[in-house]
């Protein structure tokens, strides 16, 4: 034992005149060097919630698997930097270039570069804001110097020009892209996989003081590291270790959060909100991804609620319900710490949505929170959708009173199609499913939806979009992805702000079943009528308008006598039939006005990508073993176009066998039993088997 001391002794003598390197003794038993020995604070706890189920943005590790010890959380990235090993390839984004193994043990998905080079974007410009009101400005390489605009976030809506330089023109400090800015902003990227994030931080966004990798999965956190000695920003990024909750949870009982948390898992960040909403510094940047879009999209609205706090429900405007949701949950636990947020950018891209939101501090504040959530009364049979608030606030001169909404906002059953908006008293023993005793006749698709509660505020802050898309003008070429961004963050600053929620041409043109006016069309009628109209970056044939559903559905009859459809086709029940059988208060003109082509459209920006390569979605989780599976990518191919394409053969589905006679017979096909020897059947009833079959 004295022996092993002293032999501990001498190697960290040696780590004093070798800093960063880690140490291991002959029996396993690794060190941290003493710059190190702080980070033991901020080791999860082994008593806490027992096993942790984090998931590190895809990385999965067995039990099995061998973790370096908790209090290694600043790991050393000379220990395990080296070469290009063979297996192993360099991807290579933005600036940054990452060695990344062939096997699937550290999750990456190059979809997600769009949704890297909008948080570089966004975080750059919040990084201008910051250090603006310090008197530092930051150099962001090719960035032409232009006038910029200065948005005093705190405020809410003042803006001002940016502090010109005094008469003596005496120079301001300035930040560069890959110096330590002692007054610059910490960054944690709390599930950082392959930490090619926070490696494209260091070398593209100007103004850090440190970034903070973080990742509980040891395979992940050994090739942060080599990535970061790779790319030589050891000086800025620090890979960690640790329970990313646990991580949040010490890093604000010490009073040292952080100005920008960025979370992005694997699936929901539900189980990560509530410490980053606490360990984000007064006035931070929250970004946060969601990629369980099945859940908040209403195909699971129980889970959703279990998750979110929210019932999702399905209808075309499902994606901009999502990032009203994850805003809604964001904003609740948020009150919870009498803190509240300030949504600057929400995005909904591919398969997954991003939201960047300010979180402050304020008591007051967090009383009006109830007034900003909203249920939504969906109906199935048009699409009608009507919003009540949850709360109600009223002013008196400079005081507020804060009350209980009153409501619904709708009655019974829609006034446009007349199918139930809430749930009917069960129907009694015997009745038929479409009608129940004392009440109008229902389909046995009509039953009610009621969604939320969801954001019913703003999802933009149009002044910030727009300092971010000038910062892209100034800069061509920055991104890979600049192109997309641009076209995406036009539509966002043409989208109405108080308008929650959208309706779609094809949803609208379905319910009656007549044709689809085209969006110029539809758009003049609305403009000709008086009401305002926008369309949305979250869906290709949105409309999002302030008109009144009377006026929409007028303008649609208005249509549909254009375009007649064959009215004695329509069921009596149908909400087709109801609908026009109604005649319209307003007469539409579908003159194509100009202004009803938005700019973004007319430019011809890149607002809609399609998709480059198969497979080009959410991959595969990773794993501790590596690799995918070969069933994974036949069953891919196998759900590819099933419902286009049958293979003839019925070599796609399974051989099921026969349950008298053992034997095996294929697809849908009969028993081959049947045809066998005498002609014996099974006498099975079993639907799937042809035995029975004469």
């Amino acid at each position: 034992m004295k022996a092993e001391f002293a032999l501990l002794a001498w190697f960290m003598r040696r780590c004093i005149r070798q800093p960063g390197r880690t140490v291991t003794t002959g029996r396993g038993r690794r060190f941290p060097p003493p710059k190190d020995l702080p980070a033991r604070k901020l080791c999860p706890s082994k008593d806490m919630e027992g096993q942790c189920p984090q998931e590190a943005n895809g990385s999965h590790p067995e039990q099995s698997e061998e973790r370096l010890p908790t209090s290694d959380l600043a790991m050393d990235a000379g220990s395990c930097a080296g070469p290009v090993q063979t297996g192993e390839t360099v991807i290579a984004e933005g600036k940054a270039k990452i060695i990344f193994p062939s096997a699937n043990e550290v999750f990456y998905n190059p979809v997600q570069e769009f949704n890297r080079d909008l948080t570089c974007a966004v975080i750059t410009e919040f990084i201008r804001l910051q250090l603006s009101a310090k008197g530092i400005q930051i150099a962001v390489p090719g960035e032409e110097k232009v006038e910029k605009v200065v948005v005093d976030l705190s405020e809410g809506e003042e803006a001002g020009s940016e502090p010109a330089p005094d008469e003596e023109g005496a120079a301001r400090a300035v930040a560069a892209v890959g110096e330590v800015c002692k007054e610059g902003v910490r960054i944690l990227e709390a599930l950082a996989a392959s930490g090619l994030r926070s490696i494209r931080f260091a070398k593209e966004v100007p103004g850090l003081r440190a970034v903070v990798a973080n990742d509980f999965s040891s395979k992940a956190v050994e090739l942060m590291a080599r990535n970061v000695e790779f790319n030589g920003v050891g000086h800025l990024v620090t890979s960690s270790l640790a329970d990313a909750r646990m991580l949040m949870y010490q890093q604000k009982a010490e009073k040292h959060p952080f100005d920008i948390i960025d979370l992005d898992p694997y699936g929901s960040p539900a189980t990560f909100l509530d410490a980053a909403v606490q360990a984000v510094s007064e006035g931070g940047l929250l970004c946060v991804t969601c990629t369980d879009m099945a859940v908040m999209a209403g195909n699971s609205g129980e889970t959703c609620y279990s998750k979110y706090g929210a019932m999702s429900i399905k209808g075309k405007f499902c994606h901009e319900m999502a990032l009203r949701i994850i805003l809604h949950s964001l904003d609740l636990r948020a009150n919870c710490y009498q803190r509240y947020i300030v949504p600057l950018l929400a995005v909904s891209a591919d398969f997954y949505i991003r939201v960047f939101v300010r979180v402050f501090t304020g008591q007051a504040t967090v009383k009006a929170s109830a007034s900003k959530q909203a249920l939504v009364y969906n109906c199935v049979g048009c699409g009608t959708h009507h919003f009540q608030r949850l709360g109600k606030m009223t002013s008196h001169g400079s005081n507020f009173k804060y009350s209980a909404a009153s409501g619904p906002p709708v009655g019974p059953s829609c006034e446009h199609c007349h199918q139930r908006h809430q749930v009917s008293p069960p129907a009694p023993p015997g009745a038929p499913r479409s009608r129940t005793a004392g009440h109008a006749a229902l389909t046995c698709c009509s039953l009610p939806q009621l969604g939320g509660p969801m954001w019913a505020e703003p999802l933009h802050d149009p002044a910030f979009v727009q300092r971010v898309l000038s910062a892209l003008g100034s800069n061509p070429g920055r991104f890979g992805t600049q192109d997309r961004i641009q076209g995406v963050l036009s539509m966002v600053t043409e989208e109405l702000s108080d308008v929650p929620l959208y309706y779609t041409l094809d949803c609208l043109s379905s319910t009656i079943h007549c044709n689809t006016p085209s969006l110029l069309q539809f758009r003049s009628a609305l403009l000709h009528a008086g009401y305002r109209v926008s369309l949305s970056h979250a869906c290709k044939n949105a409309i999002k308008t302030d008109a009144p559903p009377s006026v929409l559905w007028d303008i649609m009859r208005c249509w549909e006598r254009l375009h007649p459809v064959k009215r004695e086709r329509l069921s009596d029940t149908s909400p087709a039939f109801h609908i026009l059988s109604v005649e319209p208060t307003l007469q539409a003109s579908f003159t194509v006005r100009e202004d009803a082509n938005p700019k973004s459209r007319k430019q011809g920006l890149k607002r809609f990508q399609e998709n480059p390569e198969a497979y080009w979605g959410p991959k595969a989780r990773a794993k501790a073993g590596g690799g995918i599976s070969t069933s994974l990518q036949d069953k891919r191919k196998l759900h590819q176009n099933k419902r286009k394409e049958r293979a003839e053969d019925g070599g796609h589905l399974k051989n099921i066998p026969c349950k008298r006679l053992k034997e095996v017979r294929t697809g849908w096909g009969g028993c081959e039993s049947g045809g066998g020897s005498g002609g014996q059947r099974c006498g099975s009833s079993w639907p799937r088997c042809g035995c029975n079959t004469p």
